[in-house]
């Protein structure tokens, strides 16, 4: 489970989001349009940029390689269980569900990005969370704290005790958030029971509430069986049990600002927001014969926003320097972590959104960021 690797440099890395299926509607003259049209001057070092964003596909290969590997167990059919024990398994449907499996895939890209800097591999998301040593690592780092509990311990009783301190804490941090979360859907003992569920439920909470760069697939079950041993049977249901909800926000939390206020109280002046910020673009992407008529999913693979940052700055950005057609989540987020580093280079203050946040299509981090450009630029 914890391996040796590179520490790789992953400042503007992200996971990816359930649906990377691009949906520009950018068509096959798209390419010509530009080379016809942009005639402005090169800068002098965006191409050398290009070399840094190679060092953006060098991720963690092997926790990559690990989600082939990460099969569900289901309940099997010798499974023993003790007098009045009752264990709970995921259906084999379920097991097999592409949108159970897409979560699964998520968190588990999440945990080895977030882990990289501990050395920890993630390859079996129930053989390496249920004794609570990769939690406890997950939440020291995503808290910034040090969880005081004991050193390794080889007895099942004692990494149980280790194990409920360390669920004990992740459910105190989930409670202090400014939307305290239901009652924990799991316990220390189903998660040391390699309860499928629990893990996932637990992952899925912590990633919410300390904001990952996941879009997770909405509304999302899985079907389980509640197996119990009575009078030396062992008696089954099945029940459905919810993993995911609607996810209205990726963005990292941060003081409040005007967006907050817009999007919880001021539908209207949100809606007079986006038609400016959408003159705004317009203004300068006409310029090359290009529109924006979505701001939510335009924005999305980072060529407008490459586009519009050598309109505003007045150079041309060469075309082998970012991807014009993307086809996959990782071309959309180097795109944008480009675009991000042309807007360094121009003196804007660092964003507060994300690049995932942007690739991932956050409303409200991709009108932040806008937002920061028509401030500067409205004039131009």
């Amino acid at each position: 489970m914890i391996q040796s690797q590179s520490t790789l440099n992953r400042s503007q890395r992200g996971t990816p989001g359930p649906s990377d299926t691009l949906k520009s509607k950018k068509n096959e003259s798209f390419v010509d349009k530009l080379t016809g049209t942009l005639t402005r001057k090169k800068k002098p070092h965006v191409e050398e940029e290009r070399n840094e964003e190679n060092e953006a596909l060098e991720i963690e290969q092997e926790g990559r390689d690990a989600l082939e590997a990460a099969i569900i167990p289901t309940l099997a059919k010798d499974v023993r269980l003790d007098e009045g024990e009752e264990r709970r398994f995921i259906t084999a449907e379920s097991a097999r569900d592409p949108r159970v499996l897409e979560v699964i895939r998520l968190l588990m890209l999440w945990l080895n990005e977030e882990l990289a800097s501990e050395r920890i591999v993630i390859k079996h998301i129930q053989e390496d969370l249920y004794d609570g040593q990769v939690l406890q690592k997950l939440l020291e780092k995503l808290q910034n704290i040090k969880i005081e509990v004991p050193e390794v311990s080889q007895s099942e009783e004692g990494q149980r005790q280790k194990l409920h301190m360390v669920v004990e804490t992740a459910n105190r941090l989930l409670q202090s958030g400014a939307q305290q979360h239901e009652q924990p859907k799991w316990t220390a003992e189903q998660i040391h029971g390699k309860d499928i569920i629990a893990i996932t439920q637990l992952l899925i909470a912590l990633a919410l509430h300390y904001r990952a760069p996941i879009r997770f697939p909405e509304h999302v079950t899985a079907g389980a069986i509640i197996a119990v041993k009575q009078n030396g049977q062992t008696l089954t249901r099945t029940i459905q049990e919810p993993l995911t909800t609607t996810q209205t926000e990726l963005g990292l939390k941060g003081e409040r600002d005007a967006f907050d206020t817009l999007f919880d109280y001021g539908p209207d002046k949100l809606a007079h927001v986006k038609t400016s910020l959408l003159a705004f673009c317009n203004k300068h992407l006409n310029k090359i014969n290009l529109e924006v008529t979505d701001l939510e999913s335009q924005f999305q693979d980072g060529v407008f926003l490459i586009l519009l940052m050598g309109l505003l700055e007045g150079y041309f950005v060469p075309l082998h320097c970012f991807q014009l057609q993307v086809s996959s989540y990782d071309g959309k987020l180097r795109n944008v972590g480009f675009a991000f580093k042309l807007m360094q280079d121009a003196g804007l203050p660092k964003p507060r959104s994300r690049p995932a946040d942007i690739a991932n299509g956050d409303l409200k981090c991709t009108l932040r960021l806008l937002h920061q450009l028509f401030t500067k630029y409205k004039h131009v």
